[in-house]
Protein backbone atom coordinates (compact mmCIF):
# COMPACT_ATOMS: atom_id res chain seq x y z
CA UNK A 1 0.00 0.00 0.00
CA UNK A 2 0.97 3.61 -1.03
CA UNK A 3 2.34 5.77 2.34
CA UNK A 4 1.36 9.22 2.01
CA UNK A 5 4.49 9.46 5.04
CA UNK A 6 7.55 10.93 2.72
CA UNK A 7 10.05 9.14 4.95
CA UNK A 8 8.65 5.62 3.85
CA UNK A 9 8.55 6.98 0.41
CA UNK A 10 11.95 7.39 0.29
CA UNK A 11 13.40 4.40 2.10
CA UNK A 12 11.32 2.01 -0.53
CA UNK A 13 13.21 4.28 -3.39
CA UNK A 14 16.45 3.70 -1.41
CA UNK A 15 18.27 0.36 -1.82
CA UNK A 16 20.58 1.09 1.19
CA UNK A 17 17.59 0.22 3.12
CA UNK A 18 18.85 -0.27 7.24
CA UNK A 19 19.23 -4.08 7.86
CA UNK A 20 16.51 -5.32 10.62
CA UNK A 21 18.69 -4.34 13.64
CA UNK A 22 18.78 -1.17 12.54
CA UNK A 23 15.21 -0.39 12.32
CA UNK A 24 13.04 1.63 14.09
CA UNK A 25 10.72 -0.59 16.64
CA UNK A 26 7.95 0.34 18.72
CA UNK A 27 10.07 0.62 21.72
CA UNK A 28 12.22 3.07 20.51
CA UNK A 29 9.42 5.25 19.76
CA UNK A 30 8.57 5.18 23.40
CA UNK A 31 11.93 5.45 24.88
CA UNK A 32 12.39 8.45 22.63
CA UNK A 33 9.22 10.05 23.28
CA UNK A 34 9.44 8.88 26.95
CA UNK A 35 12.77 11.48 27.34
CA UNK A 36 11.24 13.80 24.82
CA UNK A 37 8.24 14.48 27.68
CA UNK A 38 10.79 13.90 30.32
CA UNK A 39 12.16 16.54 29.27
CA UNK A 40 9.74 19.17 28.58
CA UNK A 41 8.20 18.00 32.27
CA UNK A 42 11.47 19.03 34.53
CA UNK A 43 11.61 21.95 32.78
CA UNK A 44 8.25 22.77 33.40
CA UNK A 45 8.31 21.75 36.91
CA UNK A 46 12.07 23.56 37.25
CA UNK A 47 10.22 27.10 35.55
CA UNK A 48 7.47 26.51 37.93
CA UNK A 49 9.27 26.69 40.99
CA UNK A 50 11.82 29.07 40.01
CA UNK A 51 10.53 31.67 38.02
CA UNK A 52 7.66 32.67 40.80
CA UNK A 53 4.32 34.82 39.13
CA UNK A 54 4.42 37.92 40.82
CA UNK A 55 0.88 39.62 40.71
CA UNK A 56 1.97 43.08 40.27
CA UNK A 57 3.76 42.33 36.49
CA UNK A 58 2.15 39.89 35.09
CA UNK A 59 2.99 41.03 31.83
CA UNK A 60 6.41 39.86 32.78
CA UNK A 61 5.20 35.75 33.35
CA UNK A 62 3.43 36.08 29.70
CA UNK A 63 6.00 37.78 28.39
CA UNK A 64 8.18 34.55 29.42
CA UNK A 65 5.88 32.11 28.28
CA UNK A 66 5.65 33.80 25.21
CA UNK A 67 9.54 34.29 24.70
CA UNK A 68 10.17 30.34 25.37
CA UNK A 69 7.36 29.26 23.16
CA UNK A 70 9.25 31.10 20.19
CA UNK A 71 12.34 30.18 21.06
CA UNK A 72 10.35 26.44 20.58
CA UNK A 73 8.86 27.91 17.54
CA UNK A 74 12.03 28.77 16.12
CA UNK A 75 13.81 25.11 16.71
CA UNK A 76 10.57 23.18 15.81
CA UNK A 77 10.76 24.39 12.52
CA UNK A 78 14.25 24.31 12.05
CA UNK A 79 14.07 20.72 12.55
CA UNK A 80 11.05 20.16 10.61
CA UNK A 81 13.34 21.33 7.38
CA UNK A 82 16.39 19.72 8.66
CA UNK A 83 17.21 16.53 6.58
CA UNK A 84 17.54 14.35 9.63
CA UNK A 85 16.31 13.99 13.01
CA UNK A 86 18.25 16.03 15.82
CA UNK A 87 18.17 14.32 19.21
CA UNK A 88 19.50 17.91 20.21
CA UNK A 89 17.22 20.16 18.57
CA UNK A 90 14.34 17.68 19.34
CA UNK A 91 15.61 17.88 23.47
CA UNK A 92 15.99 21.54 23.18
CA UNK A 93 12.58 21.88 21.75
CA UNK A 94 11.00 20.21 24.57
CA UNK A 95 12.90 22.38 27.32
CA UNK A 96 11.82 25.31 25.51
CA UNK A 97 8.17 24.02 25.28
CA UNK A 98 8.50 23.39 29.11
CA UNK A 99 9.30 26.26 30.31
CA UNK A 100 6.84 27.49 28.43
CA UNK A 101 4.20 25.29 29.96
CA UNK A 102 5.58 25.76 33.61
CA UNK A 103 5.12 29.51 33.12
CA UNK A 104 2.11 29.54 31.63
CA UNK A 105 0.63 27.33 34.24
CA UNK A 106 1.88 28.81 36.89
CA UNK A 107 0.25 32.21 35.79
CA UNK A 108 -3.60 30.79 34.73
CA UNK A 109 -3.60 28.48 38.03
CA UNK A 110 -2.43 31.64 40.54
CA UNK A 111 -3.99 34.10 39.02
CA UNK A 112 -6.87 32.65 36.74
CA UNK A 113 -8.12 29.94 37.57
CA UNK A 114 -6.53 27.95 40.77
CA UNK A 115 -6.46 24.45 40.58
CA UNK A 116 -7.16 24.36 35.97
CA UNK A 117 -3.50 22.91 35.62
CA UNK A 118 -4.70 19.34 37.17
CA UNK A 119 -8.00 19.29 35.11
CA UNK A 120 -6.16 20.13 31.83
CA UNK A 121 -3.18 17.19 32.72
CA UNK A 122 -5.95 14.47 33.58
CA UNK A 123 -7.91 15.95 30.38
CA UNK A 124 -4.47 15.43 28.01
CA UNK A 125 -4.52 12.16 29.46
CA UNK A 126 -7.68 11.08 28.62
CA UNK A 127 -8.04 12.26 25.00
CA UNK A 128 -4.32 10.57 24.52
CA UNK A 129 -5.66 7.55 26.28
CA UNK A 130 -9.10 7.57 24.28
CA UNK A 131 -7.11 8.21 20.88
CA UNK A 132 -4.61 5.11 21.77
CA UNK A 133 -7.30 2.66 22.31
CA UNK A 134 -9.81 3.76 19.63
CA UNK A 135 -6.85 3.77 17.06
CA UNK A 136 -5.96 0.12 18.31
CA UNK A 137 -9.47 -1.17 17.85
CA UNK A 138 -9.51 0.27 14.37
CA UNK A 139 -12.44 2.92 15.39
CA UNK A 140 -10.40 5.53 13.67
CA UNK A 141 -9.33 4.58 10.19
CA UNK A 142 -6.64 6.90 9.07
CA UNK A 143 -7.38 7.28 5.23
CA UNK A 144 -6.03 10.09 2.99
CA UNK A 145 -9.17 11.54 3.19
CA UNK A 146 -9.07 12.02 6.90
CA UNK A 147 -5.61 13.16 6.58
CA UNK A 148 -6.96 16.00 3.93
CA UNK A 149 -9.70 17.04 6.70
CA UNK A 150 -7.22 17.15 9.40
CA UNK A 151 -4.97 19.26 7.31
CA UNK A 152 -8.08 21.49 6.14
CA UNK A 153 -9.26 22.08 9.27
CA UNK A 154 -6.07 22.90 11.02
CA UNK A 155 -5.15 25.11 8.58
CA UNK A 156 -8.37 26.98 8.47
CA UNK A 157 -8.26 27.02 12.92
CA UNK A 158 -4.88 28.83 12.35
CA UNK A 159 -5.93 31.21 10.30
CA UNK A 160 -8.78 31.76 12.82
CA UNK A 161 -6.47 32.37 15.32
CA UNK A 162 -4.13 34.77 13.21
CA UNK A 163 -7.45 36.47 12.41
CA UNK A 164 -8.47 36.87 15.85
CA UNK A 165 -4.68 38.15 16.90
CA UNK A 166 -4.78 41.01 14.18
CA UNK A 167 -8.70 42.02 15.59
CA UNK A 168 -7.59 41.68 18.83
CA UNK A 169 -4.68 44.36 18.60
CA UNK A 170 -7.36 47.30 17.41
CA UNK A 171 -9.75 45.88 19.79
CA UNK A 172 -12.17 44.34 17.84
CA UNK A 173 -11.98 40.78 19.39
CA UNK A 174 -12.68 41.37 22.76
CA UNK A 175 -16.35 40.12 22.98
CA UNK A 176 -16.92 38.19 19.83
CA UNK A 177 -13.43 36.48 18.88
CA UNK A 178 -12.24 33.20 19.21
CA UNK A 179 -10.84 34.29 22.89
CA UNK A 180 -13.98 35.27 24.16
CA UNK A 181 -16.08 32.75 26.43
CA UNK A 182 -19.03 31.67 23.94
CA UNK A 183 -16.51 31.50 20.71
CA UNK A 184 -13.41 30.35 22.81
CA UNK A 185 -15.21 27.51 23.90
CA UNK A 186 -16.26 25.99 20.70
CA UNK A 187 -12.71 27.16 19.52
CA UNK A 188 -11.03 25.19 22.15
CA UNK A 189 -12.85 21.88 21.69
CA UNK A 190 -12.31 22.21 18.02
CA UNK A 191 -8.71 22.19 19.02
CA UNK A 192 -8.74 19.76 21.35
CA UNK A 193 -10.69 17.51 18.64
CA UNK A 194 -8.02 18.62 16.06
CA UNK A 195 -5.40 17.92 18.00
CA UNK A 196 -6.89 14.41 18.70
CA UNK A 197 -6.65 13.80 14.95
CA UNK A 198 -3.15 14.19 14.64
CA UNK A 199 -2.83 11.89 17.22
CA UNK A 200 -4.24 9.42 15.43
CA UNK A 201 -1.98 10.13 12.14
CA UNK A 202 0.93 10.01 14.14
CA UNK A 203 -0.14 6.30 15.19
CA UNK A 204 -0.85 5.67 11.70
CA UNK A 205 2.95 7.28 10.34
CA UNK A 206 4.92 5.04 13.58
CA UNK A 207 2.82 1.82 11.94
CA UNK A 208 3.47 2.50 8.91
CA UNK A 209 7.25 3.31 9.82
CA UNK A 210 7.91 -0.04 11.98
CA UNK A 211 6.26 -1.79 9.01
CA UNK A 212 8.46 -0.48 6.19
CA UNK A 213 11.64 -0.84 8.58
CA UNK A 214 12.48 2.66 8.52
CA UNK A 215 15.95 4.16 10.71
CA UNK A 216 15.91 3.85 13.97
CA UNK A 217 16.96 7.35 13.81
CA UNK A 218 13.39 8.32 13.06
CA UNK A 219 11.89 7.26 16.17
CA UNK A 220 13.06 10.97 17.28
CA UNK A 221 11.02 12.25 14.33
CA UNK A 222 8.00 10.17 15.76
CA UNK A 223 8.33 11.40 19.50
CA UNK A 224 9.18 14.99 18.37
CA UNK A 225 5.46 14.68 16.47
CA UNK A 226 3.97 13.16 19.44
CA UNK A 227 5.55 16.21 21.61
CA UNK A 228 4.18 18.61 19.79
CA UNK A 229 0.68 17.46 19.57
CA UNK A 230 0.60 16.65 22.89
CA UNK A 231 1.66 20.03 23.91
CA UNK A 232 -1.39 21.54 21.44
CA UNK A 233 -3.49 19.18 23.60
CA UNK A 234 -2.99 20.33 26.83
CA UNK A 235 -2.74 24.07 26.05
CA UNK A 236 -6.04 23.69 24.40
CA UNK A 237 -7.27 21.89 27.31
CA UNK A 238 -5.95 24.44 29.45
CA UNK A 239 -7.24 27.42 27.91
CA UNK A 240 -10.89 25.45 27.64
CA UNK A 241 -11.14 24.38 31.05
CA UNK A 242 -10.33 28.32 32.06
CA UNK A 243 -13.08 29.88 29.80
CA UNK A 244 -16.08 27.25 31.44
CA UNK A 245 -14.57 28.15 34.74
CA UNK A 246 -14.84 31.79 33.91
CA UNK A 247 -18.68 31.14 32.53
CA UNK A 248 -19.34 29.41 35.84
CA UNK A 249 -18.57 32.54 37.78
CA UNK A 250 -20.90 34.61 36.11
Amino acid sequence: MKSSNPVLSRLRSDPTAPAAGDAMTMDDVLVRTAATLGTAILAAVLSWTALPVDPASLGASYGIAAGAALAALVVGVAQSFAGRPSPAMILTYAACEGVFLGVLSNTVSTHLSPGVVVQAVLGTMAVFAAVLVAYRLRWIRVTHRFRGFVVAAATGLVLLTLANQLFSAFGAADRHGPDSRGPGSYTGVAGIVLGASFLALHFKQVEEGIEAGVPREQSWTAAFGLTVTLVWLYVETLRLFTLVRDDDDY
